[in-house]
């Protein structure tokens, strides 16, 4: 294992001792960061439709405009969007066969974008073996489905105890809400978990605010307009994945770990 460099804040002594579970982002922690061209996916997905010339432009830029807004309403407003209602305020049936031959060539566009990291199975592994308990909570507009699909074909789902998608629920993170619905999901005190996440304000503001501990991951490039001005100081930071087991082995047992 290398050196997790983790750096504590005055805040994680006075939580409850011990580790009951440890919650994981997807994008960008589960599946590792990745630059994505965000027109194109939408151009993908109208020329998948059938769309050509202007009515592809018209159309990509119709569900940008729609997805950016429900990703600004969900920093400025912690509310939850979904890929059909973004789909029906671009003025699109998400039922028709058109916008469904689209969503095929969208989804075709972000796999490569969505496989597990290649270290998280021997994570979890080696977390569950230790006897606790393994969470995802994602922000997401994807569909629980989709998600555990995603899972199935790396071969991870098995271990996993508990998933919360915003996109089933009101909120998005760094809301409190979802965060106690992760801990619920689980099985665990708010109090003994760690989550772990690449953003800042929505993984180390956000689980702080509900008392669990944040390991941070600082290697995504996120979007200036993406990031929200906080204050927030992580509980630890993880330079690669597998430094979560060092970690969470020292918070758990006040040892080290062997994944």
């Amino acid at each position: 294992m290398t050196d997790p460099r983790a750096t504590s804040s005055d805040a994680s002594s006075a939580r409850t001792p011990g580790v009951q579970a440890v919650i994981f982002d997807w994008g960008g922690t589960i599946t590792p960061w990745h630059t994505v061209d965000v027109r194109e996916q939408w151009q993908v997905f109208a020329r998948g439709m059938g769309a050509i010339a202007c009515p592809l432009n018209d159309t990509a830029s119709a569900v940008l405009t729609a997805e950016d807004e429900a990703w600004r309403r969900g920093r400025t407003e912690g509310t939850s969007a979904r890929l059909d209602d973004i789909l029906q305020t671009a003025g699109l049936d998400p039922t028709h066969p058109a916008t469904q031959a689209g969503l095929a060539a969208y989804r075709e566009f972000w796999e490569p974008h969505t496989f597990t990291h290649p270290n998280i199975q021997q994570v979890w592994e080696w977390l569950r073996d230790n006897g606790i308990r393994v969470g995802v909570l994602s922000n997401t507009i994807w569909s629980r489905d989709y998600h555990r699909g995603i899972f199935e074909r790396d071969g991870v789902l098995h271990l996993v105890d508990g998933d919360v998608y915003s996109s089933e629920t009101p909120w998005v993170k760094p809301r409190p809400e979802i965060f106690l619905a992760a801990a619920a999901a689980v099985g665990a005190d708010p109090s003994a978990c760690v989550y772990v996440g690449d953003r800042s304000y929505e993984d180390v503001h956000g689980p702080q605010s509900v008392g669990m501990r944040a390991v941070w991951i600082p290697h995504s490039d996120i979007p200036a307009d993406q990031q929200v001005s906080h204050e927030a100081t992580p509980d630890a930071v993880a330079h690669e994945v597998t430094d979560v087991v060092d970690i969470v082995s020292a918070w758990a047992f006040g040892g080290t770990g062997d994944a």
